[in-house]
């Protein structure tokens, strides 16, 4: 991803856009945490792999027609991007779905980016994958902070009830 352009501190950014209204603690070095932990994941890497490859491959104009152009001009009926993008949100459970939508409606920050058409560049799969990330990696934090309240509910229903007489 770093040689087409995309840092994990840009997702990272964008995991922070999604979860800081949520969790104001939250912060960067966390989000990357996340975004780390969900690029390990052996199905997530490859769905990258796999849509940076089209899209290289509809860069360097290798793929056979009507997909060429599809993939090249990023047509709206075209939706195998998207399809695999949500195999990535998908690791994470729904909430990811959410996330996903909104962040592929608005393309905040790098998103943006990478959705721009110049001509020469074609990230039709990577601005999807990229967003995805940021999804999973949002829906590990709430998953996680979720648990972490319900373990302190736990820890303090059990010392009530030691205190009790």
């Amino acid at each position: 991803m770093a040689k087409r352009g995309v840092t994990k501190g840009q997702i990272g950014q964008l995991v922070m856009l999604l979860q800081k209204d949520f969790f104001p603690e939250l912060t960067l070095d966390e989000c990357i945490a996340n975004v780390d932990s969900v690029l390990s994941k052996r199905e997530v890497q490859n769905a990258v792999l796999t849509g940076i490859q089209l899209d290289i491959l509809a860069e360097e104009k290798k793929l056979l027609p009507p997909l060429q152009n599809m993939i090249a001009f990023d047509e709206g009926l075209y939706g195998c991007d998207e399809v695999l993008a949500l195999s990535i949100v998908n690791v994470y459970g729904s909430i990811g779905f959410t996330n996903f939508g909104y962040i592929d409606k608005f393309k905040p920050g790098v998103l943006k980016k990478l959705n721009e058409k110049n001509g020469k560049d074609v990230h039709t799969f990577l601005d999807d994958i990229v967003g995805a990330i940021a999804a999973a990696a949002s829906s590990r934090i709430a998953h996680r902070k979720q648990a972490e309240r319900e373990a302190q509910e736990e820890a303090l229903a059990a010392q009530t009830k030691q205190d009790a007489p």
